[in-house]
């Protein structure tokens, strides 16, 4: 969503197709910069640049960005970090040509999410946190969230996008209904005396958000399951905010980027925590990411004597790259030098995220879990669509499915197993 000008949907196979058409898939330059102040310790960040991967049609590579706010301890914070990446990867089928690759990450990160908090219930520890996570393949981002931190977008030619959720229960009255129907319950703190003071809370355990991984002290319809947003950068690129609560409890989306306004993003990320911590104090741990992404710079061309230099510097840090080579491309549509929205999906139900979108080889696997990747032996794997309300029109062998242990999972937040039974057979 975009706070200044509407934008247009257009096919991911069809800019792929316009890029690919080009003389040279242009990469963009990714300079990132970070800063936190503590109050608690529990805010930890996650940052790998230039992850190789092989694809079915050549090697290529992608960033990774992430901020786990934790809460009620660091522990979930500290494994999410250590796992999340690689149990969403485990997901993505190999030998993917790019295309197949960025389309299949959206549903590997539903996987990676809810794997990486069921491997964590085995922990026996009752903390939680926020995850924020972002990749970057060329000048597509895909951004996967749970909580309230945020992720905002502010492109080269000055509109603000929102690429994350807020799964605060104050704000999302679809989100309470989900929750009461899979048996929580949702009220404010009880005063004493018929008062009631603070925001909307989960109880048991008077948890304010609907999604986090770890929490298995409030019940397991706290889901894991992320909101997931991907949007392609125009040519000219953008700067993308990555920050906990304690950075959006103080301030605005348009106040963190004006005050860092033609900052680098080394620069930019410890003003906009100086920018939130003065304006309420340090009340929360306090953390921001901040990570530009433009053109390639290149040798200046040579410029005739009397044309003067230094005007419009900003300007050329995103320049329009030529598209003159792929005109022929898709001629119905037109090429818009704008933030591009390829996806955006919120649910929380796992039969619908999971589900495959469109046919590519391999999506899933007929003996294969589709969270935990584990193998299935044959007649034992659970159709992910089982007991949905679609259940009846599909057939028998439709999936993708699940082992038994992640079926129990899915059911459990559904609210259709009691939650405390939820963990009568793990201990660690």
């Amino acid at each position: 969503m975009s706070t200044r000008s509407e934008h247009h949907t257009v096919p991911l196979s069809v800019l792929l197709k316009r890029e690919l058409a080009n003389e040279k898939i242009e990469m963009p330059e990714i300079v990132h910069g970070q800063a936190s102040q503590k109050k608690k310790g529990e805010d930890f960040t996650f940052v790998k640049t230039e992850c190789q991967r092989v694809l079915g049609d050549g090697v290529s590579t992608y960033s990774v960005f992430a901020l786990f706010d934790g809460h009620n301890g660091s522990a979930a914070a500290i494994y999410t970090k250590e796992n999340l990446l690689n149990n969403v990867i485990a997901a993505i089928p190999p030998d993917l040509n790019r295309d197949e690759w960025v389309i299949a990450l959206r549903r590997a990160l539903v996987a990676g999410f809810v794997k990486t908090d069921k491997d964590f219930e085995k922990k026996a520890q009752t903390s939680g946190t926020t995850v924020t996570f972002v990749i970057i393949e060329g000048w597509i981002v895909t951004v996967a969230s749970v909580g309230d931190s945020r992720c905002i977008l502010e492109s080269a030619e000055g509109d603000i996008y929102y690429l994350s959720a807020d799964h605060r229960l104050e704000c999302d009255e679809e989100e309470r209904d989900r929750i009461t129907a899979s048996g929580g319950e949702v009220g404010r703190l009880n005063a004493g005396g018929g008062a009631e003071i603070g925001p909307l809370r989960c109880w048991p355990g008077g948890l304010c958000l609907s999604r986090s991984i770890g929490d298995r002290d409030v019940g397991e319809f706290i889901v894991p399951v992320p909101y997931v947003k991907q949007v392609k950068l125009s040519s000219a690129g953008g700067r993308l905010i990555i920050s906990s609560d304690g950075v959006w409890d103080a301030i605005s989306a348009e106040v963190a980027l004006d005050c860092c306004r033609g900052m680098p993003p080394e620069a930019a990320a410890p003003q906009i925590v100086k920018e939130a911590v003065q304006g309420k104090g340090l009340r929360d741990d306090t953390t921001c990411i901040v990570i530009d992404v433009h053109p390639q710079e290149k040798p200046p061309a040579p410029l005739p004597p009397t044309k003067k230099q230094g005007k419009g510097v900003f300007k050329s840090m995103f320049r329009r790259k030529s598209t003159e080579s792929s005109s022929q491309v898709d001629k119905e549509y037109i090429e818009p030098d704008i933030v591009e929205e390829l996806f955006e999906e919120g649910s929380a139900m796992l039969s619908e995220r999971l589900d495959a979108q469109y046919p590519i080889c391999n999506m899933f696997k007929l003996f294969m879990c589709a969270v935990c990747q584990a193998e299935i032996k044959f007649g034992e794997g659970i159709s992910i669509h089982s007991g949905s309300s679609e259940s009846r029109n599909l057939r028998p062998w439709d999936g993708p499915f699940l082992c038994g242990s992640c079926q129990e999972k899915k059911e459990a937040m559904e609210g259709r197993r009691p939650s405390g039974d939820r963990h009568s057979s793990e201990s660690d």
